[in-house]
C-alpha cells in the first residue's frame, strides 16, 4: 500500500539519521579512533539494525568528510592534519563574518534586543553559552562538545540564514572531530579550552561587532595554538 511504504521510507530516513548521530558522537567521543576501519556488516550488527540504513548513514557522514571509504573494505574514520584544521578556521571564519557583515549593513536585523522573541532566544543562548564554560573550565570534553554544537547552533539561527546556519555546524562538526583526535591524548583539559561563550552573546546582543570581532579572533588563535602544540608532541 502507498500509505504502507510511505511510512517504511519515513522510518528508515529517521533510522539513517539515528545512526549517523550515533557514529558522529562516537569519532568525538574518542570511541571511534582516526584511521579505525569497519564494515556496514559490523555496524548493522553492533546496533541491531538492517544494513542499508548504516550504509546510508555511513555514506552521509562520508559527505561530511567524517569517514572514508575504502574500496572493498568499508570506510574508515578519517585522519585529520594540523593543515586541516587551519583550513576549517578559515572557513569557519569567513563564514561567521559574513553573519557579522549582515548584522553591521542591516541584511539581517533580527538581532535586536528590544524584540522580546529575539531577547528570549539570546537568553537561551547564553544559558548554552554559561553550561559550556562549566564544562570548558572542569575540562570535560564530551559535555562541552554538546553544548558547543548547540550554543553555535541557536546563535547562527539568529542570523535568519538556514544555509549559513547549517554550512557553520557542519565546519563546526569537523573542527571538534579534527580537535578531539589531539584532545584526547591529554589526561587534564581543565585550563586548555576555550571559555568566551557568553562574552561572546552579549556582545552581539549589544550589536558590538568590534568586540565579537576581536573575542572570535582571540577563539581562533587559542584553537590552532593549542593544536598545533598538541600535534608537535
Amino acid at each position: 500500500m502507498p500509505g504502507s511504504t510511505g511510512n517504511g521510507a519515513v522510518t528508515r530516513s529517521t533510522l539513517r539519521q539515528q545512526i549517523a548521530d550515533a557514529l558522529r558522537d562516537e569519532v568525538l567521543a574518542g570511541r571511534l579512533q582516526p584511521g579505525q576501519e569497519f564494515t556496514v556488516k559490523e555496524i548493522a550488527e553492533q546496533y541491531g539494525v538492517s544494513a542499508t540504513p548504516v550504509r546510508e548513514a555511513l555514506v552521509d557522514l562520508s559527505a561530511q568528510g567524517l569517514l572514508d571509504s575504502v574500496q572493498h573494505r568499508g570506510f574508515r574514520v578519517h585522519e585529520y592534519s594540523v593543515e586541516d584544521f587551519r583550513g576549517m578556521i578559515e572557513a569557519r571564519d569567513l563564514v561567521i563574518e559574513g553573519m557579522f557583515h549582515a548584522l553591521i549593513t542591516g541584511q539581517r536585523a533580527s538581532i535586536r534586543t528590544d524584540d522580546p522573541l529575539v531577547a528570549a532566544t539570546l537568553a537561551g543562548v547564553r544559558r548554552r553559552g554559561e553550561e559550556a564554560q562549566r564544562a570548558a573550565a572542569a575540562g570535560d570534553l564530551t559535555v562541552l562538545i554538546g553544548y558547543d554544537l548547540r550554543y553555535w547552533r541557536e546563535l547562527a539561527a539568529l542570523f535568519g540564514n538556514a544555509y549559513l546556519g547549517d554550512f557553520l555546524h557542519r565546519l563546526r562538526v569537523q573542527t571538534w572531530v579534527c580537535a578531539v583526535q589531539h584532545l584526547r591524548r591529554l589526561s587534564e583539559l581543565r585550563g586548555e579550552l576555550w571559555t568566551g561563550h557568553t562574552a561572546l552573546v552579549d556582545a552581539l546582543g549589544a550589536r558590538d561587532t568590534d568586540t565579537a570581532r576581536s573575542i572570535i579572533a582571540g577563539y581562533n588563535a587559542h584553537s590552532i595554538a593549542l593544536i598545533e602544540r598538541l600535534a608537535s608532541g
